[in-house]
């Protein structure tokens, strides 16, 4: 049963690759993109500044009648060719602007710079420090808790966010389908993030091949309620701007695009899991049927489940907290806002990726079992069971006349002494 996993997953490598050779973007197309997004206006430089005075004052186009009142910010940039120099941002409206409210002298902002009418306009605060620190924390404490686990895990992390810049990104603007590129895209994702952080092993494989068969499960559905539902993916104003950096974008796709990698996270969780599950079971009690594996796995699994079926639903409402507190007033009934297209799609997303976690679990338990299933001489042998220690017996009206010996008290095994560090934290190395 291995020896045919392992030839369906190196088909799924090899279609792999011819994707990523296939689908590579070109720059001449890339650059073309980023002509017209210069020409719209979307391309600008960012530069760091440091506010140097906060003044609020009347508009300069404050009347008697109607006055107002308005903040003059001053900074001075810290980088670029005019560095060192002290400008001044256009006067922000206090009524209508509420961006600045809280900006004061010694913040650190970014301001941006339009080199055709050399402009500068407040763009947004300075958080790289902060962002810098803070994925130092959590490096850490990943490390920390999982040695080179845990660094194996920041590698491949680093790994899915160059396959989505480097190769995702570019090649959808290339004109290639959005579709096709987040499926070898997915798939690239797990095959070096699963087999880099959990190691070239039969168990890797087992939830590399789970994962990729409940992943086509979840495409397939997503697709066909793509198609049933005819989602335009014009419903938002990021997507109505695509189309005019490049004529061959696929707005629709690009959506049922993000709904297979989407999904692919919650897929390797539970997959893994479950594997693991079962490899454990099987260490345990060598002596199991693989109906018996399965039973227990799932049963397992279904508890898993139970918890993270809410997984996409939440991720997907928690990016959307304003939208949703916009729909709270619109006064519609709860299904004319399910059936807006905004909406419509990530109940889709939701489903369909839940649909796709719920079928993961029973395919890779299946499969885990089938490979981990016991040979036929473990199979004929009793139940190993661990000795018991010898009870040491002494006489009713005596007193024992010297302690044990040491031989005869058995160590705690490690179900019976306490919790240590290596428990938790196991070294591979």
């Amino acid at each position: 049963m291995l020896r045919s996993v392992l030839v369906l997953v190196a088909v799924c490598a090899v279609a792999t690759v011819l994707g990523l050779i296939a689908l590579w973007p070109s720059e001449e197309d890339l650059e073309t993109a980023v002509s017209n997004a210069d020409e719209m206006g979307l391309v600008t430089d960012r530069l760091s500044a440091v506010v140097t005075d906060v003044t609020d004052q009347r508009c300069s186009y404050s009347t008697p009648e109607r006055p107002q009142l308005c903040r003059v910010i001053s900074f001075e940039l810290t980088e670029g060719p005019d560095e060192g120099d002290v400008l001044s941002l256009p006067e922000f409206n206090l009524l209508q602007d509420r961006v600045t409210d809280r900006v004061e002298v010694g913040d650190k902002i970014i301001v941006g710079y339009e080199d055709a009418t050399d402009f500068y306009f407040y763009a947004d605060r300075d958080r790289r420090v902060s962002l810098a620190w803070l994925g130092v924390l959590f490096a850490a404490i990943v490390v920390g808790f999982g040695r080179l686990r845990g660094l194996l895990a920041l590698i491949a992390m680093a790994s899915t966010l160059v396959v989505l810049i480097v190769f995702v990104g570019p090649s959808v603007l290339d004109g290639n389908d959005p579709v096709l590129v987040s499926v070898v895209a997915a798939a690239a994702i797990a095959f070096v993030s699963l087999y880099l952080t959990h190691g070239f092993t039969p168990t890797t494989t087992i939830a590399l091949s789970g994962t990729l068969a409940a992943l086509g499960l979840t495409f397939g559905l997503s697709w066909a309620m793509f198609e049933i539902a005819r989602f335009t993916g014009l419903a938002t104003e990021e997507a109505l701007i695509l189309p005019f950096l490049s004529e061959n974008i696929n707005v629709a796709g690009l959506l049922l695009g993000g709904a297979v990698i989407g999904a692919l996270g919650a897929l390797d969780d539970v997959t893994v899991t479950q594997v693991a599950t079962v490899a454990e079971i099987r260490r345990r009690n060598p002596n199991l049927s693989s109906a018996e594996l399965i039973t227990s796995g799932i049963r397992i699994g279904r508890e898993h489940i139970a918890s993270t079926v809410n997984t996409l639903l939440l991720a997907y409402a928690g990016a959307s907290m304003p939208l949703l507190l916009l729909f709270a007033v619109s006064d519609q009934s709860l299904v004319m806002i399910a059936n807006s297209e905004l909406i419509a799609v990530e109940i889709v997303r939701t489903l369909c990726g839940s649909i796709g976690l719920i079928a993961a679990v029973p395919v890779t338990t299946a499969l885990a079992a089938a490979v981990l299933r016991p040979t036929e001489d473990e199979s004929s042998l009793p139940e190993k069971r661990p000795p018991r220690p010898k009870a040491i017996i002494y006489p009713t009206n005596e007193e024992p006349s010297s302690p044990p010996h040491a031989d005869e008290v058995p160590s705690p095994s490690p179900l019976e002494r306490a919790p240590r560090w290596e428990d938790f934290a196991p070294d591979d190395t």
